[in-house]
């Protein structure tokens, strides 16, 4: 990543204390030993130079990204998905870290974040995962405020403070907000506003009703940036939706998330393809008989790095279809 120049910011003083998620942490040194759980927070790790601390990641949608492969090919994985809490402890951990409340929270699929600090093993969950939204039921969570960059960007600025790189935390907040600018000045007025989309992450069942985003998360982010509309106006991060509701909403156009990720059948880009072109009713919506459906990176819709080039992904996938002003 390319950098506008390295920011100086005070040092942490420790024994230090950070409000994170609805608990407080209190690390007594920069931690040495850092189990991640969430792509986006292992890549952020490494972003800051702190992949010689990470001693095992998990949950991972897609390969690493490109310039952090070197770093990674050294790190141990503990799971694609969801490590076991004794495979997590396994590593001695002296700090956890997790993109989701979904993997540690109320609910955790790994384990709840009381579960590590009754062991003294201090958890920082994305505040992008918490901030305005009630994870308190099972699942993936509900918004009450919609995903912004600015919690990405706390994210990496309280990162940097854990480990006492906060210079290398601004410089790279400064590197991101300056792509961020300039993707959303590239695209302005460039696009047909009010352009209905939906965007299918996944199903548990192919022919079931479909994982698609929410009316507040990072996908609705990326096309407001745009001028796009979200059909589904729920505030549920990931609402299961079905079909006969899709088509009665209309989208012109249809995303199709691509992930490496195999945990559900329509994880597969292919087999979400075959289900438009055969299902009764997805067949017969217009965005599938005109062909306008985009493929998406699973990065983009990730709250973290490659949020910011999900905007450009995403136009000029709108543009190749012809919706360009």
């Amino acid at each position: 990543m390319a950098s506008c120049g390295a920011v100086r910011a005070e040092p942490t003083r420790y024994p230090l204390a950070m409000e994170n998620c609805g608990a407080t942490i209190t690390v007594k040194a920069a931690p040495r030993r850092v189990v991640s759980v969430g792509q986006t927070q292992t890549e952020i790790l490494y972003a800051l130079g702190l992949a010689d601390r990470v001693v095992g990641t998990a949950v991972w949608f897609g390969p690493v990204a490109e310039p952090y492969e070197a770093a990674n090919a050294g790190v141990k994985r503990l799971a694609d998905n969801s490590p076991s809490f004794e495979a997590v402890l396994g590593e001695a951990p002296d700090l956890v870290t997790a993109t989701f409340a979904w993997h540690i929270g109320p609910h955790g699929a790994v384990a709840r974040r009381e579960q590590f600090g009754d062991l003294g093993v201090p958890v920082y969950v994305s505040p992008a995962d918490c901030v305005g939204k009630d994870n308190s039921a099972p699942g993936d969570g509900v918004r009450a405020e919609p995903f912004r960059m600015d919690l990405v960007y706390r994210n990496i600025r309280e990162l940097g403070q854990l480990f006492d790189v906060s210079s290398r935390a601004e410089t790279l907040v400064v590197d991101l907000k300056a792509r961020e600018d300039a993707a959303v000045a590239s695209m302005a007025g460039r696009l047909a506003r009010d352009l209905p989309v939906v965007v299918w992450f996944s199903s548990r069942d192919v022919k079931g009703d479909a994982f698609v985003a929410g009316a507040k998360g990072v996908p609705a982010y990326l096309l407001d940036k745009l001028g796009a509309r979200n059909v589904i106006t729920t505030d549920e991060e990931w609402p299961q939706v079905g079909w006969e509701s899709i088509a009665a909403a209309d989208p012109a156009v249809i995303v199709l998330v691509r992930m490496d990720r195999r945990l559900f059948p329509a994880d597969d880009v292919a087999a979400k393809l075959d289900f438009l072109r055969t299902d009764p009713v997805a067949r017969r919506l217009a965005a599938v008989r005109a062909n306008r459906i985009v493929v998406m990176d699973v990065a983009a819709t990730r709250p973290g790095l490659e949020t910011i080039a999900g905007i450009r992904e995403l136009a000029d996938n709108l543009k190749a279809l012809g919706f360009a002003r």
